[in-house]
């Protein structure tokens, strides 16, 4: 599978979705926290408390990172109005898949530049349906 989406996302979401995947693969806490605002918030889990704040988001998700070169995404926008996007995705790891949805709130500056308010990272392991 290829890091490509489908459906027809404005160009800042496709620009923060591509910039998505170059920090998930680089783990680089610069990229990571280029991708939210100040005063963000990440959720991981229906019933977690989310990610708060750049830093926090940058060590909730070094905490969890991936390896370099461990997977695979596609998407497929469903929703994209006003600044929302929800987004259907799949991850591919050697042994495992997921089905991912994702709700992004974006705010774009001058420069056409998205960065989330709100991000919502949901994964269901396609092996384990309920």
């Amino acid at each position: 599978m290829t890091d490509t989406p489908t459906g027809a996302p404005t160009d800042a979401l496709t620009n923060w979705m591509t910039a998505y995947r170059s920090a998930w693969e680089s783990n680089d806490p610069s990229d990571i926290g280029a991708l939210f605002t100040d005063g963000a918030v990440y959720f991981n889990e229906p019933f977690t408390e989310p990610a708060r704040d750049r830093d926090e988001i940058v060590a909730n998700w070094l905490e969890r990172r991936d390896a370099p070169g461990t997977t695979s995404f596609t998407w497929n926008l469903l929703v994209e109005n006003d600044g929302l996007a929800v987004v259907q995705g799949e991850t591919n790891y050697t042994t495992v898949r997921y089905s991912n949805l994702w709700v992004i709130r974006l705010v774009v500056d001058d420069n056409g530049v998205g960065r989330a308010t709100e991000f919502t990272e949901w994964w269901m392991d396609q092996s384990k349906p309920s």
